[in-house]
């Protein structure tokens, strides 16, 4: 107090001594869920269906490819989408495989022999090694001529899924590698049916290489229909092709793990075999056992065939044109020679050792 007036308080000592105001809480961003892409998936889905419906030529799984291969270039693939396709192209595509297994039963291999069985077994050996050989010659790049090996010599996109999780791979050689054996596969259903007369083929050596050389089963199936009564042969000597995806990719986990196991590569050691491939063994067990009923086992069948198409637009989706053609001319190149190595090597085994 100053003669008798009371002072007032300093203005920067009331500022010292007021609180730190507390910053506002910002509204948190919510991340897109897997719902909207998955809304996209199914509705894509059914349009691949319905197109093969009214094309019955046009086998599902290359229309689901196009369709996700469209979407992504086209500009259409949101970032709102990419949790929902990411699910479909990985996490359906390995239920896919499951469920697969519940088509092959031990019988199948006793149906095509000792000779139909030296077929496949040469056939997917010597694509499986010589893609690679042609991969390293090539200078692709060595996850992604390994995929491609796979998808050529076994089963497609379905071995590709099976092999990509014990290897070290890019992000885009995945899509890269089914979209060879869905290009490639589609161009064998126009002209094997057209090359089995020149060759001498009847309908079951015809089947035989059909079954031995095309990659995906429902590619199978549409090149099959093109000779009446080959449909049943092709499908169990494909089956008998996708009986090795296990062993081989154990194979490769294994000699994977050896190799990181080295002081230099210890810290990049890779994963084992993936569960979903003991899920597909243990189908292959109930199927041979008899153990699931005809309807359930063919409402699981309907069921993986969605999956897989399901799966199929979800991997189109990650086949962006540019990033691909950067360095398409080695990949396509190292396609078009897996897909002449697979169909000359059927032909070869069919002729030497075929019934």
């Amino acid at each position: 107090m100053v003669n008798g007036v009371r002072s007032r308080p300093n203005l920067a000592l009331r500022l010292a001594h007021r609180r730190p105001a507390r910053p506002r809480p910002q509204p948190r961003r919510r991340t897109p869920g897997v719902v909207p892409g998955l809304l996209v998936v199914a509705a894509s889905t059914g349009v691949a269906f319905a197109v093969s419906c009214l094309l019955p030529a046009v086998p599902t799984s290359t229309v689901a490819v196009a369709l996700g291969l469209l979407v992504v270039n086209l500009g259409l693939h949101r970032p709102v989408l990419h949790a929902g396709t990411r699910v479909a192209s990985r996490h359906l595509l390995q239920f896919a495989v499951v469920l697969l297994g519940l088509q092959l039963s031990l019988r199948h291999l006793a149906q095509i022999g000792v000779p139909g069985l030296a077929v496949v077994v040469g056939t997917v050996a010597v694509t499986f090694t010589g893609t690679r050989l042609l991969g390293r010659m090539l200078k692709v790049p060595r996850a992604r001529s390994l995929l491609v090996a796979t998808g050529f010599s076994i089963c497609g996109a379905s071995a590709i899924a099976a092999m990509e999780k014990v290897t070290d791979r890019h992000d885009d050689d995945v899509p890269a590698a089914v979209a060879l054996v869905t290009l490639y596969g589609s161009l064998g259903i126009a002209l094997l049916p057209l090359l089995r007369g020149p060759l001498g083929l009847d309908p079951f050596a015809f089947a035989e290489w059909v079954g031995a050389s095309v990659s995906d089963i429902g590619q199978t199936v549409a090149t099959a229909g093109h000779a009446p009564g080959t449909l049943q042969t092709a499908v169990t000597v494909k089956l008998a092709r996708v009986a090795l995806l296990a062993p081989l990719v154990a194979a490769v986990a294994v000699a994977a793990r050896r190799t990181a196991a080295q002081p230099e590569t210890a810290a990049r050691r890779p994963p084992g075999v993936p569960l979903f491939l003991v899920g597909f063994l243990v189908a292959v067990v109930l199927a041979s056992t008899d153990l699931i009923p005809e309807r359930p086992a063919l409402a699981l069948r309907h069921v993986q065939d969605v999956l897989l198409v399901a799966a199929l637009f979800g991997l189109g989706t990650g086949i962006h044109l540019p990033t691909l053609w950067r360095t398409g001319g080695r990949t396509l190149a190292l396609g078009l020679a897996s897909w002449l190595l697979v169909t000359s090597t059927a032909y070869a085994g069919v002729r030497l050792l075929g019934h």
